[in-house]
């Protein structure tokens, strides 16, 4: 029998317990050829916009794919070898020279992996297709894909594998080289000690378990802060969880063990005793399985809720759907011509905006700092509050009020996570020709109506401020656009690319889009396929640790068998102790992902506002499937190797299992990104208006509070007499703010008292109606009998008009 025909006959007789190692091994070549595939893909080059950024980003998902699969290889090679020095050393018994076992390891070590290498690269070949298919769906575009067979990928892949299957393949041909022939016989014989319990080791790992997760918990300011946390919460957490497997967890069990009157029922002598013994050789592998999973799960939550929530987040980046400021006649009369030409991408809506850019500062740094300064002369965007109503309106944002001259209200930047605590109390001074104007701050709004332009200090005055600064400094008019459907405008944003020009600021949704979506796309893609690859792992590792000790028990269950311990309970006590092998990491490893992936929300303030409770629970409940499926096809191979058969119920549970993970990921592929709110303007919709007045005069309207102290209020006992009323009179000119037709108050009281109108108008729409009269305008005093229409209070009916 020559070498290979032995080699051959070993990999037939260890091919079961191979396959869990095969199949994580079959998966990276697989998933890696997919990766290199893609990026040599000409159909999805062509789909995307950023298409030198698809390749960059897959280069380096491949990279860090490599390093992972090179350390699970040599990881796993480890479990192997020690299973594998009995053999080698009956070889050596039998004699053969030990360099003639190293070559047959050697060989059998390359064979395993040119077979697993061949197969990898036939089914990325075959499933290459859907994967394009996930990611082109992830795009959001409409491309034909086919299966396609990649030489530059399948060269990339056959040449990285290679190597790291040469390299453990010489570890195997050294095997022999570094025992001695005693040593190979007495591998399974070698068992570790009992530890040691360390009281003060297990506080130490309470100790830096708490102080990492507060710093990940605690919020930062500035760049040194963001240094801190992360440097303290990283030494926390890996050393905590080093500790917390080591000493704590031992500590615990022993504690267990001196609790006799629960150390001695049924099988918790042998779980207890077993978990102890075995626990100090696991408490490495718990440790980085532990971190590597919540490591894994971050990147894949934090891949999913970036392409979840991208959608809100672009509406809140561009608001209109084309924007610019206004240049000469001859280029707006260019960019008019090409939007309005786009005839399936009708306009809905065209505003222009006066804007005023002044230079300033803030008494904080934070609301425009230097940096901001630099970047521009004049950084402060300064708007009307009545040009944001006006367009808050037309975007179906809610309005604001400012009434005092010395007041100002800030528009959150973004990418920011400022609320109105930051903004309380402070001011910020604007430089004019005539003087300086100090403004403090009355409110903050996260609704935007520019799209973003770096610097992003917008602000909103009142309307005589507003006509103040523009005397002395003039407006630059933003024009906006909104037109239907507005995701798909590739040639309208196209065209008008051509003409910009930098004084132009042009900027479209589209851009801001698609390129937002890519890379969230591209992220979620890869992230995903790397978490789950890393979980795969990580669960292979445990599969390999927990079934190497079980063999190596087996002759202790034996002894068990002999003295009248059943299978059931034997199984039993396999479930317990596996279960708390398993439930461990997956704990620890999800407390630490909730605190690491609350950090990076905080680091990634974009993702503030988005609701990231379904990719949570998709890529927790993912993780948690992977974890019992691992489990329970562990179980199912220890009680084989130890009883000599499975139990039926954990072959039944695992169908289930499979079953919830396809669903997730599908779940995960095919899920929508949520929208907060409809798109402006994209359909038709219904709009109440009010008449014009038909008269020449101007209208103003007043509210009148009366009180006569000598009656009482006929709706409220116990109050004197109260009255509003609302006057309409004939006025000498326009100015003011225009009134809302009725308060919102005022509104749902109505609306409860007429039940049958609840479906008709909601009371957030009909506040938003103006009407054509202006308050508190000065009245004419020419000539009698002008007409006055009020609106008061009667006995009978809430609310009844009059006239006099």
């Amino acid at each position: 029998m020559t070498l290979f025909e032995l080699a051959k006959k070993n990999i037939k007789g260890n091919l079961r317990n191979y396959f869990i190692y095969l199949f994580s091994m079959f998966a990276s070549v697989a998933i890696f050829y997919v990766f290199a595939s893609l990026q040599y893909s000409t159909q999805v080059v062509e789909a995307v916009e950023s298409s030198e950024s698809m390749q960059s980003v897959f280069m380096v998902g491949s990279i860090i794919l490599v390093l992972f699969v090179s350390v699970f290889m040599m990881y796993s090679s480890q479990f192997f070898t020690r299973k594998r020095k009995k053999e080698a050393g009956l070889y050596a018994l039998l004699g053969l020279p030990k360099r003639t076992i190293g070559r047959m390891l050697f060989y059998e070590n390359m064979m395993i992996g040119a077979g697993v290498l061949v197969l990898g690269i036939a089914a990325g070949t075959v499933l290459s297709k859907l994967f394009t298919m996930m990611l082109i769906r992830l795009l959001g575009v409409a491309v034909d894909v086919g299966i396609t067979f990649s030489l530059p990928a399948v060269l990339t892949t056959v040449v990285v594998f290679l190597v790291l299957i040469t390299i453990t393949s010489v570890q195997a041909y050294q095997l022999v080289y570094r025992f001695k022939l005693i040593e190979l016989f007495r591998a399974e014989q070698e068992g570790e000690q009992e530890p040691r319990a360390s009281v003060v080791s297990a506080a130490a790992a309470v100790a830096l378990l708490v102080i990492g997760y507060g710093f990940g918990l605690r919020n930062f300011e500035n760049n040194e802060q963001i240094l801190t946390n992360l440097g303290v919460m990283t030494v926390g957490i890996i050393a905590g969880t080093f500790l917390l497997f080591t000493s704590l967890i031992i500590f615990l069990l022993k504690y267990a063990k001196r609790q006799k009157h629960r150390y001695y029922k049924g099988m918790n002598l042998i779980i207890i005793s077993n978990l102890v013994y075995r626990m100090k050789g696991n408490a490495r592998t718990l440790s980085v399985i532990t971190i590597l999973s919540a490591v894994a799960l971050c990147a894949f939550s934090f891949g999913f809720s970036t392409y979840y929530g991208y959608e809100q987040t672009a509406r809140v980046t561009a608001p209109f759907s084309f924007m610019h400021i206004a240049q000469d006649d001859e280029v707006n009369r260019k960019i008019e011509e090409i939007v309005r030409g786009d005839e399936v991408h009708p306009v809905k809506a065209k505003m222009t905006i006066p804007v005023i850019h002044l230079g300033g500062v803030a008494s904080s740094d934070d609301i425009l700092s230097d940096r901001e300064r630099k970047a521009a002369k004049h950084p402060v965007k300064t708007i009307s509050v009545s040009a944001y109503n006006r367009v808050a309106e037309a975007l179906r944002l809610d309005r604001l009020t400012l009434r005092d001259t010395d007041r100002a209200i800030a528009i959150r930047p973004m990418y920011t996570d400022y609320e109105w605590a930051d903004y309380e109390g402070e001011t910020i001074t604007l430089e004019l020709p005539d003087g300086s104007v100090n403004l403090a701050f009355a409110g903050m709004t996260i609704e935007r109506v520019l799209n973003w332009h770096y610097p992003d200090i917008m602000i909103v005055v009142t309307d005589d401020t507003f006509r103040m600064m523009e005397a002395q400094v003039p407006a630059e008019q933003y024009v906006g656009y909104i037109v239907q459907d507005q995701k798909n405008t590739k040639a309208t944003a196209d065209a008008l690319a051509a003409l910009q020009t930098s004084e132009m600021k042009l900027s479209t949704y589209y851009a801001t889009y698609r390129l937002g979506i890519e890379n969230a796309a591209f992220n979620v893609f890869i992230l995903g396929f790397l978490g789950v690859m890393f979980l795969i792992a990580t669960g292979s590792i445990l599969y390999f640790k927990q079934l190497t000790e079980a063999t190596n028990d087996r002759s202790r269950y034996e002894v068990l068998k002999k003295i009248g311990v059943s299978r059931k309970e034997i199984a039993a006590a396999i479930l317990k102790q596996n279960a708390l092998i398993f439930l461990l990491p997956l704990l620890v490893g999800l407390c630490h992902y909730l605190i690491i992936f609350n950090w990076l929300r905080k680091l990634f303030s974009g993702m503030n506002g988005i609701h990231l409770l379904l990719p949570i629970l998709v890529c927790v409940g993912l993780f948690m499937v992977i974890y019992l499926t691992y489990y329970m096809i562990t179980v199912n191979s220890i009680q084989k190797v130890i009883i000599g058969e499975s139990v039926g119920k954990v072959r039944l549970a695992m169908f289930p299992a499979v079953a919830v993970m396809v669903a997730a990921v599908i779940l995960f592929v095919w899920a929508e990104p949520p929208v907060s709110y409809d798109e402006p303007h994209t359909g038709e919709r219904i709009r109440f208006t009010l008449p014009e007045p038909t008269g020449e005069m101007p209208i103003g309207v007043t509210e009148l509070h009366l009180t006569d102290p000598d009656r009482t209020d006929p709706w409220v006992k116990g109050r004197t007499r109260e009255l509003m009323i609302s006057i309409w009179y004939p006025a000498t000119r326009v100015d003011g703010q225009s009134p809302v037709y009725a308060a919102t108050r005022r509104c749902i009281l109505r609306r409860n008292r007429h039940a049958d109108d609840r479906d008709r108008a909601r009371p957030n729409r009909i506040v938003r109606y103006r009407r054509s009269c202006f308050a508190e305008c000065a009245r004419r005093k020419r000539g009698e009998g002008l007409a006055c229409y009020y609106l008061f209070a009667g006995r009978v009916r809430p609310e009844k008009p009059g006239h006099d």
